[in-house]
């Protein structure tokens, strides 16, 4: 069962065990009838009574024949579920829906639903459904929320069976489950362009794209519909087939995103946490900056990078680009506080250079991790910081802040290092924090250019 998948109940092992599962969902008034006719029978034996007996051995035959038919229909009923969507942010909605089918030759009697969520995704839903007739179905649906992000598992989905008589009730479980994806908050972003990130290629990057690949460095072979003017002919001859000029590329843009997930930089949980709004800070970036056209790639403070594969790490284009930004989205999902105290695996990382565009989103910052960071804006094209304020987020909002002379010196380490570093705020907005990052980013640009004139 699952998106558009099926599944049937889970059948007992053995007849022993399914005779003592049917007896056991004998209901109140199934018991009674057995109870009643075996009295009967009884009585019946010692008084004499032939009437009496065929009177008892009715009411006691009453309440297995409904167990029996009951269970024997436990194979005939198919369920099936399916998300809309499977992966959702944070405090939306997303809709199950559930269907299932009579696939026997009999009708059903009163069916009832239970699907197992978790409790931060609200109540369990329970669903009555009337009498199903042979090769019918029914569909039923319900709505789950979360606040908090993460990958929940909905089901497996219990399903109560009872016969018209109501002298039995059996509960068949369905052993598969689907999973809903509770992605971090997007914010958009407006349309800025940092000085520095302009590593790769200009307006007409889709032109060239839509053309040849980005891989397009060497001669392939003629395809139909090429120019024949781009003909090459000594690979022609060598390899003994018509072969074409692939299109030299531009080289794409380069953005690396760099979350701290570190314990002890956050003070805090729930959803309007200082760590969380850092997470929220980075998918937005993420997905701000693949929409862009950048080759984008999720750096953590141990040093992992998302996706991980490909050219050092980074996304690629076209459908690639969609599964690393899903596979980087899923990431974020289920993303928590490290055991790591600093940040020198991610500096290990960026050592390599060439990196492009570094947007780094930091918590609390010590001075040997501050001259760490610092380090790390000489090897990319320019470096756009987000330093949490912890005066700020370990108060409550009616609190005033502290003056945070620690924090204010990080920051200036990190602009003489020549990083745009920004102090976040408790419930600061992130596009404003990115326009403000832009103008002191054209700020700086402007002044360099006259120091050098």
């Amino acid at each position: 069962m699952g998106a558009g998948g099926a599944g049937q109940a889970d059948a007992d092992r053995g007849e022993a065990g399914g005779v003592r599962t049917a007896l056991a969902g004998l209901t109140t008034r199934g018991r009674s009838f057995l109870a009643a006719g075996i009295a009967a029978a009884i009585c019946a034996y010692v008084l004499g009574q032939s009437d009496l007996l065929r009177v008892g051995l009715l009411l006691a035959a009453l309440p297995l024949v409904c167990a029996a038919v009951l269970y024997r229909t436990r194979y005939r009923v198919a369920a099936n579920r399916r998300l809309s969507p499977a992966r959702v942010p944070a405090a939306g909605e997303a809709r199950v829906h559930l269907r299932m089918d009579n696939v026997s030759r009999l009708p059903t009697g009163l069916l009832m639903l239970q699907d197992r969520v978790p409790y931060v995704l609200g109540p369990r839903p329970r669903f009555v459904l009337d009498r199903v007739e042979p090769g019918g179905s029914r569909e039923v649906s319900y709505r789950v929320r979360s606040d908090l992000r993460g990958r929940y598992p909905l089901g497996p989905l219990q399903l109560r069976l009872t016969d018209p008589f109501g002298m039995c009730e059996l509960t068949r479980s369905f052993s598969t489950y689907d999973t809903l994806t509770v992605i971090p908050r997007v914010e958009p972003l407006t349309p800025v362009r940092f000085s520095g990130e302009a590593m790769g290629y200009g307006d007409g990057r889709q032109r060239s794209l839509a053309l040849a690949g980005e891989d397009d460095v060497i001669p392939r072979g003629y395809r139909y519909g090429d120019d024949l003017r781009r003909v090459h002919w000594r690979s022609t001859a060598r390899y003994g087939e018509l072969m074409v000029r692939r299109e030299e590329q531009p080289r794409r843009s380069r953005c690396t995103v760099l979350l701290d997930t570190r314990g002890g930089a956050y003070e805090g949980a729930g959803p309007d946490s200082a760590f969380e709004w850092a997470v929220a800070g980075a998918a937005s970036v993420l997905v701000h900056m693949l929409e862009r056209g950048f080759s984008v790639r999720l750096l953590t403070d141990g040093g992992s990078s998302v996706p991980g594969e490909g050219a050092d790490g980074f996304a690629g284009a076209g459908q690639e680009t969609a599964e690393a930004a899903g596979l980087m989205m899923d990431t974020l999902a289920v993303i928590d506080h490290s055991d790591g105290t600093g940040l020198s695996r991610a500096y290990d990382v960026l050592r390599g250079g060439n990196e492009g565009l570094l947007i780094a989103f930091l918590g609390d910052l010590d001075e040997e991790q501050a001259t760490t960071v610092a380090k790390m804006s000489r090897r990319s094209g320019g470096a756009v910081a987000f330093v949490l304020d912890p005066d700020t987020w370990v108060r409550e909002a009616t609190d005033v802040p502290g003056p945070g002379d620690r924090h204010t010196e990080r920051l200036r380490m990190l602009r003489e290092a020549g990083w745009t570093a920004l102090s976040v705020p408790r419930g600061a907005a992130l596009n404003d924090l990115w326009r403000q990052a832009d103008r002191e980013r054209s700020g700086l640009t402007a002044v360099g250019g006259e120091a050098r004139g």
